[in-house]
């Protein structure tokens, strides 16, 4: 399997998750003026600050040529991760609902924070437990997620919500403690956190490698029985 990595003009961490990938799987770095992701079964749409943030986080990367062959790879049932900035460019999208606003307070975190696994049936989580606690970094400054009462109850209601910050770990304000969520068809999704960062017990912690197996091992399954989730 291989993921693509996209990689826009102000991208900070393309190549620490280009790496993070390669522990567990086959990856490249796919240019944003790309129209064709090629023979990539996992896009990655990594954090940093794509086009310097301007006008407002995510919102001249959703425009990118490589977002449009996103849209299509979602579509057709492919995986699609967005991290941190890259969450934030998924949302900008309509790939994912909601949207990333200023943090409460506002000023920018950067921290070790602690998620609990509240769906472990995903194929970004299949790899964890239902509870389960992972140790993974943030850092962003417009991180705290949100969206109308009603649609928060639909996605609490389906599953929707994949990582919730741990009691008292939460940096942003973000609504009902979200960390990370996942599409209605289950195929893409966003954190704030940066699993990219969480991958070696040198650096920390390796909390975020559990995202990564769990990703190949959802395309190794889907590639053993098309029909499978």
């Amino acid at each position: 399997m291989t993921f693509g990595i996209l990689q826009f003009p102000g991208s900070c961490d393309d190549r620490d998750a280009l790496l993070a990938c390669r522990r567990v799987a086959e990856a490249r770095l796919v240019w944003h003026a790309d129209v064709e992701l090629g023979d990539v079964d996992v896009v990655v749409v990594p954090g940093g600050f794509s086009y310097g943030d301007y006008l407002r986080a995510g919102a001249i990367a959703r425009f990118a040529p490589a977002m449009e062959a996103v849209a299509r790879h979602a579509e057709a049932g492919g995986l699609v991760l967005g991290i941190c900035n890259g969450f934030q460019v998924l949302c900008e999208a309509g790939l994912l609902p909601g949207a990333l606003l200023p943090n409460d307070p506002l000023r920018f975190v950067c921290r070790q924070v602690e998620v609990v696994v509240e769906n472990a049936e995903t194929a970004f989580t299949r790899g964890t437990r239902l509870g389960q606690r992972l140790s993974i970094p943030v850092k962003h400054q417009s991180g705290r997620y949100f969206a109308p009462p009603e649609q928060l109850s639909e996605l609490e209601a389906r599953g929707g919500t994949v990582l919730r910050y741990a009691p008292g770990h939460n940096p942003n304000g973000s609504a009902h403690e979200i960390a990370g969520i996942v599409s209605e068809r289950g195929n893409v999704m966003g954190l704030m956190p940066h699993p990219e960062h969480a991958v070696d017990p040198l650096t920390g912690s390796e909390g975020g490698l559990a995202i990564f197996n769990s990703l190949a091992a959802s395309v190794t399954r889907r590639e053993r029985s098309p029909l499978s989730a």
